[in-house]
């Protein structure tokens, strides 16, 4: 009772962290671009396409893969 508990530091939450981390690591570049434009820049998948020079389809295709290939890592 006399402890605090952290929950943005538990070991949890770094084993997950290092999963996910891993899980991306094993991403092509373009994969890891689209991920992150998309998530940490807030893009659309238009934007995307227009940057990255392939068809909102083809964003929206490889964003799919991308997460289903970090979940079967995670799981």
């Amino acid at each position: 009772m006399d402890q605090i508990f952290d929950t943005k530091n538990n070991d949890e939450v770094w084993t997950e962290k290092a999963a996910l981390y891993e899980a991306i690591s094993r991403l092509e570049g373009r994969e890891k671009k689209i991920l992150f434009l998309r998530y940490f820049e807030g893009k659309t998948q238009t934007e995307i396409s227009q940057e990255v020079g392939i068809s909102q389809a083809q964003v929206s295709r490889l964003e799919k893969t991308a997460l289903k290939q970090i979940k079967s890592c995670i799981s």
